[in-house]
């Protein structure tokens, strides 16, 4: 094989990567039951469509998961948008997102890689379209522990995770 054959297929390597890494993001933007309480029965349903209206209502997004992901490094917080002129200041670069972990208290941050950068959207917000964020986990978050979602004022509790 020459140079030239050799730079190709180093950079054929490295966009099938990335296209990877894309497509396995964008497929898990399901949508998924945040079943955010754990009181039993009509209670919780009603407690859920409270939350779910100021959510809309104040912040103008809808949840749509939480749930483990990178074989459980990660913490994955999914919402459409309902409303972009409500739900902008969530977008805000400055404004850094931090998950609770309320059993301990601890925090965790949304990693910023040198390559990728903030895992989490900055971009301006548009209706209907369903972002994310992820929140480093080192062991603490596991399935069924219940969690808060901080992001500047926007605060949402007891969301339980998948």
């Amino acid at each position: 094989m020459n140079f030239l054959s050799c730079t190709l297929l180093q950079r054929t390597a490295k966009t099938l990567a990335l296209v990877f890494f894309i497509g396995g993001m964008l497929s898990l933007t399901a949508p998924v039951s945040t079943n955010a309480t754990s009181v039993p029965g009509p209670e919780a349903a009603k407690v859920d469509q409270a939350r779910d209206q100021v959510l809309q209502d104040q912040w103008g997004i809808e949840l749509t998961a939480i749930r483990m992901t990178a074989a459980g490094h990660m913490v994955d917080f999914r919402y459409r948008v309902l409303d972009a002129d409500k739900a902008a200041p969530l977008f805000k670069r400055k404004t850094k997102p931090y998950l609770i972990h309320q059993a301990s208290g601890k925090v965790l941050a949304v990693p910023n890689t040198a390559k990728v950068g903030s895992l989490r959207n900055t971009n301006i917000p548009q209706q209907g379209r369903i972002y994310w964020m992820f929140f480093g986990n080192k062991g603490l978050v596991k399935s069924g522990d219940k969690v808060s979602v901080v992001i500047g004022d926007f605060k949402v509790e007891n969301l339980v995770v998948e």
